[in-house]
């Protein structure tokens, strides 16, 4: 069955209600979880930050690993923040960071989107003369790659009056939408939002931003103790491939794949959780050795068993025997082959 949601057609069909009820069903009981999970919580959304930061600006092109991100984080000196990489990675965390402590008191508006874009952006000298306006030039969406090449994934809506007026209906559309399921209207701003690139760079970074305030301010609180952008990382080919297939119908285009996209990338994240929280059960069961390495592994993503036996002073042998005690129980992922074998917190 097709359905006009804004200016856009949705096939409702059984798999879009299924996910969506997977992902409600979740939510119903958070409040609990939360209670519960009070300490494991504050971990996990430490980690899950440094994740989000690192993978929103490896997508937009970053070269900062997580392990490179979290040092930076742990010693801000914003007078040091001379390459673009750390400019763009302390700005996407201060945008963050204020989503998530201030989220109901951001209204989903013109002056607040512009707001967060100016936060985002602060740090760069470079994007000084249009954070916090509107586009004045075409930025067509392109999509980096590793090998240093670009791609134009699609155009986007004009500078000047047509920017200013897609985006002025956009948000009305969202204040006055009282019908549409909270999830959908969540993805469809997104999906609007990138279509039209509203200013002139960050507009890739401030849309999964904008999907994790969304999210917060209808409840879904869950959102910031797992990485979305770090979902979107691993499927940055589908990302770039659904919204150019999408892109290619418009105006008034059907976006069922983009929110199928969407509410799958939801739902991974939320089982992500599960298995997280259900993992720290396990780390209650833990020696001290194990918890030690499992706490250094947390804070140095992309640690070796050499730098975690010379800082810990155990034996390296005994190291790589809890590494793999620890990745048997699904707690550690494990990098690469040889000498160059790392560790990071699954």
């Amino acid at each position: 069955m097709e359905n006009k949601v804004y200016i856009f057609k949705i096939d409702i069909n059984w798999d879009l209600i299924g996910l969506i009820s997977k992902i409600d069903r979740f939510d119903a009981s958070w409040s609990s979880i939360e209670k519960r999970e009070g300490q494991s919580l504050k971990q996990l959304k430490s980690i899950s930050t440094v994740r989000s930061v690192g993978a929103s600006t490896r997508i937009e092109g970053s070269k900062m690993s997580d392990a490179e991100v979290d040092v930076l984080l742990k010693n801000i000196d914003i007078t040091k923040l001379e390459d673009r990489d750390s400019q763009e990675v302390v700005g996407y965390f201060d945008t963050l960071d204020i989503i998530t402590e201030s989220y109901q008191d951001i209204n989903i508006t013109e002056s607040s989107i512009k707001n967060l874009h100016n936060i985002l952006l602060k740090h760069s000298k470079k994007d000084s003369w249009h954070k916090g306006d509107y586009k004045q030039h075409s930025n067509a969406v392109e999509a980096n790659y590793p090998d240093g090449t670009k791609r134009i994934i699609f155009e986007t809506t004009e500078a000047g009056f047509p920017t200013e007026d897609a985006m002025r209906s956009l948000f009305k559309w969202y204040k006055t939408d009282k019908e549409t399921h909270p999830l959908v209207k969540c993805a469809s701003f997104c999906y609007e939002f990138i279509s039209i690139h509203p200013f002139q760079d960050g507009n890739g970074r401030l849309s999964r931003l904008i999907a994790s305030l969304l999210l917060l301010k209808n409840g879904y609180k869950w959102i910031q103790y797992v990485s979305f952008e770090h979902e979107i990382e691993s499927k940055k080919e589908e990302y770039y491939r659904v919204l150019r297939n999408c892109q290619s119908q418009r105006p008034n285009e059907n976006i069922t794949e983009w929110i199928s996209f969407f509410l799958n990338s939801l739902l991974n994240i939320q089982n992500q959780l599960l298995q997280k929280l259900e993992s720290s059960g396990l780390q209650s069961q833990l020696s001290p050795k194990e918890k030690s390495i499992l706490t250094f592994i947390g804070n140095h993503s992309g640690c070796k068993s050499g730098d975690i036996a010379k800082k810990l002073d155990i034996p390296n042998p005994t190291v790589k025997r809890i590494l793999s005690n620890l990745i048997e129980r699904n707690l550690i992922e494990k990098h690469g082959n040889g000498p160059g074998t790392n560790y990071s917190l699954k």
